[in-house]
């Protein structure tokens, strides 16, 4: 589905992703993990086109992608949930979920996707009409996951969803992120929490100083000594 070759990226002229190459299949669910400041957030936005790349090509469904702007992009059904969360404040949770389908026409499949919001987070339907700034900060991100599926994906872009948010939380957004999974949504995962992302994804890609160091199944990932030394807190 996705295919990224050999992709640099700078800021003011510092180069922070040196030669990425990754790929994804329809169906699977991804996990880049690493350090702060390894370029996974970086890999993302560019992948969104809100970063032109130094060099490389990024391909989606067989078709290169990597100079289209941002909104072409997300009519191809890439869509970021971009970290901080980033929902509009001062506008409902309706208003919101409403604002992620606005390249929608088929009013049959915005009203399917935001039923699935709700049937997913159920706190959602319950305070549709409340402003979105007042919620906590794991419903914010429940929205900001929510409002991304009314742009009915083919590929979710997640950024540290767990970011901020109490393990209670962490685990319903895991939760969510494999009843995603299981229902067909391919997805690739940015997180900080190692071993929750390397636990539900099917592959995963570990980012260090903007390289690319290990990759492979996370099954087998997640029981590597070095992962482990490195990522999950030793034995």
């Amino acid at each position: 589905m996705l295919s990224i070759k050999n992709l640099n990226v700078k800021y003011d002229n510092i180069r922070v992703v040196h030669d990425v190459s990754l790929n994804i299949e329809n169906g699977e669910l991804i996990a880049l993990i690493g350090a702060n400041g390894a370029g996974k957030s970086t890999i993302l936005k560019t992948l969104s086109g809100l970063i032109r790349p130094e060099s490389g090509h990024i391909f989606f469904e067989g078709k290169e992608i990597t100079k289209l702007p941002s909104h072409e992009i997300v009519e191809k059904g890439i869509i970021h949930v971009p970290e901080g969360r980033q929902i509009f404040a001062k506008m409902t949770i309706e208003e919101n979920l409403k604002l992620g389908a606005y390249q929608q026409k088929d009013k049959n499949l915005i009203k399917e996707k935001m039923e699935l919001a709700f049937d997913l987070f159920p706190i959602l339907k319950q305070r549709i009409r409340q402003l979105a700034g007042t919620l906590s900060g794991g419903e914010q991100q429940m929205l900001a996951i929510g409002r991304a599926l009314q742009g009915n994906p083919k590929l979710l872009l997640l950024d540290e969803p767990s970011m901020g948010l109490s393990p209670l939380m962490t685990q319903q957004v895991f939760d969510v992120l494999t009843k995603l999974k299981d229902s067909g949504i391919t997805m690739l995962l940015v997180e900080q929490n190692a071993y929750d992302a390397l636990e539900i994804s099917d592959r995963t890609y570990i980012l260090e100083t903007g390289r690319i160091i290990m990759e492979g199944k996370s099954s087998k990932l997640i029981e590597d000594p070095k992962v482990k030394e490195a990522y999950l807190g030793g034995d």
